[in-house]
């Protein structure tokens, strides 16, 4: 397999371990603060990240690699989770996952702008008509519905394809998992006291529902996808193995609507079949 193909295969198997974090999220902020959530995930990924990077002997990054660093973890470990946390007190799990198809065109800017990377103008195209489809989507549940959650979820899909390009662009030096794992344990020192600091008063209301959200975000979401997702990008192009993404809401609303019983309605469904054929159109033209 060549390396592009890999990249694809990586970046395939990183968006469908992603589709389960927005489902899991709004299951661990029913009982959770989403403080909480967020900072607990990345305490407990950030300390398996640490275990990793001193198993293995890592060499530390240098200098000039921590400003991207700190991007990644403002972007991915802290940004990314927290808003989308917030934002699904607001809505639910099935509503936020169709912002997530508009993290392709994010991440394909950043791309261009942080990862180098240059599309041919057909590719533009095809992303453009995918984020437009997902901003009608939203457009037609009118903004009365929620703006404080679907503005949280705008403000958290641009981090993200911040996050998602800086780290690309660095796997190219450090690896994929290192760059998550560097990124976590950058970050561990205040996650750890935020958590100790949001913790629940008491833990006999938390339900079994909740935890295994929080485990499935903080080992999923949080590292493992990332290891696949990074090297994914890092191989195939941030640009095109990001449109991988549009994916992301055909999957999720699948997981909304067989473990949440989430009402899906028949827009939705086209909307995301809209979605995810522009994926292909996109890859053709990515380079």
């Amino acid at each position: 397999m060549d390396k592009t193909a890999s990249g694809w295969v990586n970046g395939f198997i990183g968006v469908l371990i992603f589709s389960g974090s927005l489902p899991a999220t709004r299951v661990a902020v029913m009982d959770f603060d989403p403080t909480f959530v967020t900072s607990a995930r990345a305490a407990i990924a950030g300390l398996l990240g640490l275990a990793m990077l001193l198993l293995f002997r890592e060499k530390r990054p240098q200098r000039g690699d921590l400003v991207s660093l700190v991007i990644v973890a403002l972007g991915v470990v802290v940004g990314f989770p927290l808003l989308t946390a917030l934002a699904l007190k607001h809505i639910t799990s099935a509503h936020s996952i169709i912002f997530i198809g508009l993290l392709p065109l994010a991440t394909a800017i950043f791309g261009v702008l942080r990862g180098g990377d240059r599309p041919r103008p057909a590719f533009w195209l095809f992303s453009c008509i995918g984020s437009a489809l997902v901003a009608g989507f939203a457009l037609t549940q009118g903004v009365t519905a929620s703006p404080v959650g679907d503005g949280l979820m705008l403000a958290a899909v641009v981090v993200c394809g911040l996050g998602y390009a800086e780290g690309a662009a660095l796997s190219r030096r450090l690896g994929g998992w290192q760059v998550i794992c560097w990124a976590l344990t950058l970050s561990l020192p205040i996650m750890l006291v935020l958590s100790f600091a949001t913790l629940p008063p008491s833990f006999a209301h938390i339900g079994s529902h909740a935890w295994i959200g929080l485990a499935y975000v903080s080992l999923f979401s949080m590292l493992i996808g990332f290891v696949f997702w990074y090297r994914g990008l890092a191989q195939g192009g941030i640009a095109a193995v990001g449109q991988l993404q549009l994916l992301q809401p055909f999957f999720g609303l699948a997981l909304a609507a067989g473990l949440l019983h989430e009402q899906v309605s028949p827009l939705m469904v086209v909307v995301t079949l809209g979605v995810v054929a522009c994926v292909f159109g996109a890859k053709k033209f990515a380079r």
